[in-house]
């Protein structure tokens, strides 16, 4: 067998356990090439915590040079397919471009922010795709609590120090529940703050119930932690419009804040739509073993297939890291068996659980089905993050035990400004969106 090129497009969930998996299956037998806009695999489901001031951004930042050695990364972001040329083009960070040729290509480009016909949100609204806007965030959330305690005027110390998440799946839940923590602990260093003003926090959905893709048991102990901790639950309730001032609901009720956090979803990176092939709801049309019908050198995974769920005839898996993460392993199993390693296997998981964390010692989990709320949840959330996470793991726990043992340090870095995480940016934050721990 002569030495083939492997091109992978994307090193989120599916694209890094691709590569990972051929380089175990194919050694030096064949050049494997990832092409992705950084460095590094967003270990996303704790985006959240970096937000929060809990985990340092390098923490959930898994070098990939450090951790596959023998995959060649190519800095770049892919801007189009030639199929029949078996080409990619791309551009690199610093503006110039090029292409990559293949023998077998692996499209993981993921998804992007799923944006709505709403007036203003597109201006006024941030997301939470990537390690940037988690950045912004935290600093954003910091500097409105500092200048809310600065200010005599109440109208303005109450806009400045309400916060609205729109979306309550997993990140929407879990930003508002870690947020709500971090606020409160920031205004018990303010001594304006003792006057009995307090950080407001609202989570609304659409949905009759916070995590609507889940169970009643994980939903309803999410439900329960979040109105405990004073975070405002507003289900079936939707955003109409959106200033710098503030939000107005569907049911005409204006609310005055500086922060508006949209995590309403995703779809599908654009990528997928301009190839001109078949595609349902955005996602590029598979079949079982990932192989695009009629180009047997082409695989995809991740939010960017629609992947047929063989557990549930006629439905497609769901866009979560968890299925993007195994999907990329049967990817790799079935490009090696192209080239004549081993034999070609479809794609199937049943899922053995979820798991929510919430904040502190809180979470929701249902392992093996078995409910599970409070510590021994948590404990089990984070478990399976330190299992899950392909490196940094003693650094994530150390920063865990010291989150533990002292006060967080809430200072602005100045990072990210404002302008450089729009929501309507089509800015890849490749593989899957974060979410609820899957088993």
């Amino acid at each position: 067998m002569s030495r083939q090129r492997i091109v992978i497009v994307g090193a989120g969930f599916a694209g890094y356990e691709t590569a990972r998996t051929l380089t175990q299956r194919m050694g030096d037998r064949a050049e494997i090439v990832l092409l992705n806009p950084t460095d590094y695999f967003l270990y996303l489901p704790l985006l959240p915590q970096v937000a929060a001031g809990i985990l340092e951004p390098r923490r959930v930042s898994v070098s990939l040079p450090g951790t596959l050695p023998r995959v060649r990364l190519v800095l770049g972001t892919a801007d189009g397919v030639d199929l029949d040329a078996r080409r990619v083009a791309y551009t690199g960070p610093e503006g110039d471009t090029g292409t990559l040729s293949y023998d077998r290509l692996v499209l993981t480009v993921g998804s992007v922010n799923k944006l709505l016909p709403i007036p203003g949100v597109a201006e006024y609204a941030h997301g939470f795709r990537g390690l940037a806007e988690a950045l912004y965030l935290r600093d954003h959330v910091t500097r409105q609590i500092e200048l809310a305690a600065a200010t005599d005027d109440r109208r303005e110390c109450a806009a400045r120090s309400t916060f609205v998440v729109v979306g309550a799946g997993y990140t929407g839940t879990e930003v508002a529940a870690q947020g709500k923590m971090f606020t409160d602990a920031l205004v018990r260093r303010q001594r304006v703050w003792r006057q009995g003003a307090k950080p407001r926090w609202l989570l609304l959905d659409i949905a009759p119930r916070v995590l609507p893709e889940l169970g009643a048991h994980l939903s309803g102990t999410a439900d329960r932690v979040l109105r405990r901790r004073g975070v405002e639950v507003r289900t079936g309730t939707s955003v109409t419009e959106a200033t710098p001032d503030g939000i107005t609901l569907d049911d005409g009720a204006h609310v005055p804040t500086h922060t508006l956090v949209w995590c309403v979803g995703v779809r599908p990176d654009p990528l997928v739509s301009a190839l001109g092939l078949p595609v349902e709801r955005g996602r590029l049309v598979v079949d079982a073993g990932l192989n695009v019908p009629g180009h047997p050198e082409v695989f995809a995974c991740g939010d960017a297939a629609a992947v047929p769920d063989l557990t549930r005839p006629g439905q497609y898996t769901p866009m979560t890291a968890q299925h993007a993460s195994r999907q990329g392993k049967t990817a790799g199993h079935n490009v090696a068996a192209s080239l004549g390693d081993g034999t070609r296997r479809a794609y199937r998981h049943n899922d053995l659980g979820f798991v929510v964390d919430l904040g502190g010692a809180q979470a929701a989990a249902d392992p093996l089905g078995v409910p599970l709320a409070g510590p021994l949840a948590g404990a089990v959330a984070r478990g399976y993050h330190l299992a899950a996470m392909p490196g940094n793991r003693v650094r994530v726990a150390a920063d865990w035990l010291l989150d533990a043992a002292l006060p967080r340090q809430a200072v602005q870095l100045g990072l990210v400004r404002s302008g450089a995480v729009p929501l309507e940016s089509a800015s890849r934050a490749p593989g899957a969106r974060a979410g609820a721990g899957r088993t």
